[in-house]
């Protein structure tokens, strides 16, 4: 129904501009063949009183005409010398107008219903003649009647193939877009991945198709963003579900109890996982957030032997859960792969604070260091949320985290440094 509107809407937009045109031409051209007619009109009536003046002279000392007029000439054509009509007859329907115009001294036009009267002084010696002719307008004004209906039709005929073309080429159009739109709905429910591909864009429907492009390109990018926040779900909650579900099986089997700080353990780190992973998805920068990088590395170290290399006073400007949220995992992955050691180092690198999570563990494949934060890459039997989500944190807090192969356990994690208020 929309698009049958849109449709209707430009027929209609297209009607009334051609309307408008036509109009617009039609008065100009009417216009204009009026002037025309009127100036062959004179014309004509200035024609014929040469005609007529060239046949007058005065022989002595009357005014007379050297050939005699016809009597069709007669009726259109009237001199009168010195007040006197000396030739012609003059209807009766016009004989006060042309009196008028022979007794005006002057040469002059003026119409009488569908005449036109031309008077023209005859300059003669001693005497006052003029001459008068009468042009009949009926056959002009036909003509331009029979012209503007002729213009009506035609103009009404151009306004209906006008409504018709517009009509043909918006439904072609539109049945490109519905075409496109047909297409690309069958992909999103059977292939996500595909795309219209039209090249570099020629027209408006190329543009078009290179938008789509982009729309299903980012809803593919959300889809595979979902999924991978299912995968690292899923992965980080399977250990510790694990871990319950084998120390029940052990009660079960023993006939004891299970632990209750066993229990708790897990549960607690069921929580931060939950907790970490849905803050990773919603988390906003907010100006002017702050904190000190030293406490929260004492929050995430939590009494665990862990060596801290820290200035003495350093802001960052990300939240105090953030930063412990990021550090966490890190150290949790540094204690599992540590031969004997795990330590913090943080240096100021322009406006930005680098913090080195290192272990003198076997460090990273350099083949696979680009992949360690992939969920599922990274493998091991230990404890904390995952390289995984520490990505997705860093990303969402305007962190950047990389994995480093130089033969020992490695993790820069660049934070923004703080700013005082002002």
């Amino acid at each position: 129904m929309a698009v049958t509107g849109f449709r209707r809407r430009v027929v209609a937009l297209t009607v009334l501009i051609a309307t408008a045109v036509v109009a617009t031409l039609v008065v100009v051209s009417h216009v204009l063949l009026s002037r025309v007619t009127d100036a062959d009109a004179r014309d004509l009536a200035r024609a014929r009183a040469d005609a007529v003046a060239g046949n007058v002279t005065a022989v002595g000392g009357r005014v007379v005409l050297t050939e005699n007029s016809s009597e069709a000439l007669d009726e259109v054509a009237w001199v009168y010398a010195d007040g006197r009509l000396i030739d012609g007859n003059v209807p009766s329907s016009v004989v006060g107008r042309v009196e008028a115009l022979a007794g005006s001294g002057r040469s002059q036009t003026t119409t009488v219903g569908n005449y036109l009267l031309y008077a023209r002084k005859i300059p003669l010696d001693g005497h006052h003649v003029m001459v008068v002719v009468r042009v009949d307008l009926t056959p002009y004004e036909t003509s331009e009647q029979r012209s503007l209906a002729l213009s009506l039709i035609l103009g009404g005929l151009a306004i209906l193939l006008a409504g018709g073309v517009a009509h043909l080429v918006v439904r072609r159009a539109l049945r490109v877009v519905h075409e496109m739109a047909a297409l690309a709905d069958d992909w999103g429910h059977h292939e996500p991945g595909r795309r219209f591909n039209l090249g570099v864009p020629r027209d408006e429907f190329g543009e078009l198709g290179r938008t789509l492009d982009h729309l299903l390109e980012r809803v593919d990018n959300a889809l595979a963003d979902e999924r991978r926040l299912t995968d690292e779900i899923a992965h980080e909650l399977r250990t510790p579900l694990t871990v319950l579900r084998g120390e029940a099986q052990l009660a079960q089997l023993s006939g004891e109890l299970v632990a209750p700080e066993t229990v708790l353990r897990e549960v607690d780190r069921l929580n931060a996982a939950i907790t970490t992973i849905l803050r990773a998805s919603r988390t906003r920068v907010d100006a002017g957030t702050r904190c000190d990088l030293r406490s929260a590395a004492r929050r995430a170290i939590a009494g665990r032997a862990v060596e801290v290399g820290f200035p003495t006073k350093v802001e960052v400007a990300v939240a105090a859960d953030v930063a412990v949220a990021l550090l966490s995992p890190l150290l949790e992955n540094g204690l599992r792969h540590a031969r004997s050691r795990v330590w913090l180092t943080a240096r100021v690198q322009g406006e930005a604070v680098v913090v080195d999570v290192l272990d003198d563990g076997p460090g990273f494949d350099p083949a696979e260091v680009d992949r360690v934060f992939e969920a599922g890459v990274t493998g091991g039997d230990g404890y904390g949320l995952g390289l995984p989500v520490v990505r997705r944190i860093a990303v969402s807090a305007g962190v950047e985290v990389r994995a480093i192969a130089d033969g020992r356990g490695h993790v820069e994690v660049t934070f923004p440094a703080g700013r005082p208020a002002t």
